[in-house]
């Protein structure tokens, strides 16, 4: 496959993928729907599984070629979807830490700033249900790292899946020509630029919303290479799937007990994840090249 038909088969997702999921809010807006539960879960979902659908489209419909070898679905188990689901959970619990290392941020075991700190619009009842029931012999902390595993290969695996047969299926298979670190930038920046709309409208940065579309940016990138390693190794999009959907299911885990800091600083999305993400790459670097028994990033190959 030549190089031009790479760029203009990504270039033809990526524009169908912005237009059609820009244009999931603007209908969810204009009818009259509420940038708030549970509504908003209901558009969060159906903004996520447009990049599966553009990416079916492209491949099937126009390009008339196969769907499920060529873009990496297979759910052939191996070490790598181990990887997967539990490397979100350390990347979060190392940010977690981080975060208490910073001026000002200390750890709040009470929950006080819940809701301030998952960046959602919760109604008091809504906050009350999130931090458990009342006289658990143990913190709700550990609840929601339970549920974030469960759901990270269950329900949030399949709503992952929504964005990864998009980012790690297809533009990883088109834009392997460029090397790995190349391609995983380049996906990177349109999967991060992608989030806009969520942002402006207080997903994730609602106290600085404009500086957060470059922050989301900047937190694709440094997971960018992360998510295409293992794809690669795991020879399967199931396995980012599951990585993506157990990371959106810890997330909250980096933020819910401490106080202090802002949403540009603590948590995932924040410097203190930057840290933890970018440490992360250069473990990724060094493990590929010293220790790996089939290295990819040196092979300069987006294609399992």
């Amino acid at each position: 496959m030549s190089i031009t038909r790479n760029l203009k088969k990504a270039g033809l997702f990526t524009v169908l993928t912005y237009g059609f999921s820009y244009l999931v809010i603007d209908v969810y807006l204009g009818l009259g729907g509420k940038w708030e539960f549970p509504g908003l879960l209901v558009v969060g979902a159906a903004y996520m599984f447009v990049p599966m659908v553009m990416a079916i489209v492209v491949q099937k419909l126009v390009y008339r070629e196969p769907v499920i070898e060529p873009l990496g679905i297979s759910f052939k188990l191996n070490r790598w979807f181990l990887v997967a689901w539990l490397l979100p959970l350390a990347i979060v619990l190392a940010t977690l830490g981080v975060s208490l290392l910073f001026p000002g941020v200390r750890y709040d075991p009470t929950m006080a700033a819940l809701g301030e700190r998952l960046r959602m619009p919760l109604t008091a009842q809504q906050l009350a249900e999130l931090k458990g029931p009342a006289g658990l012999p143990f913190h709700p902390f550990w609840i929601w790292l339970a549920g974030g595993l469960i759901g990270g290969v269950t329900v949030n695996a399949l709503v992952g899946f929504g964005e990864e047969l998009g980012w790690r299926g297809l533009l990883q298979r088109e834009l392997g020509f460029l090397g790995f670190w190349k391609m995983s930038a380049a996906i990177g920046i349109i999967w991060g630029f992608w989030h806009v709309p969520l942002i402006l409208h207080g997903q994730n940065y609602p106290q600085h919303p404009v500086a957060g579309m470059f922050m989301m940016t900047v937190w694709t990138l440094l997971l960018s290479p992360i998510f295409s390693y293992i794809r690669l190794k795991a020879s399967s999009v199931i396995a980012a799937a599951v990585l993506h959907g157990t990371l959106n299911g810890t997330l909250g885990l980096a933020v819910v007990v401490i106080a202090g800091g802002s949403d540009l600083t603590v948590g995932a999305t924040g410097l203190a994840g930057f840290i933890v993400l970018a440490l992360a790459n250069v473990g990724l670097f060094l493990y590929d090249r010293a220790c790996a028994a089939n290295p990819v990033v040196a092979q300069g190959t987006g294609d399992a």
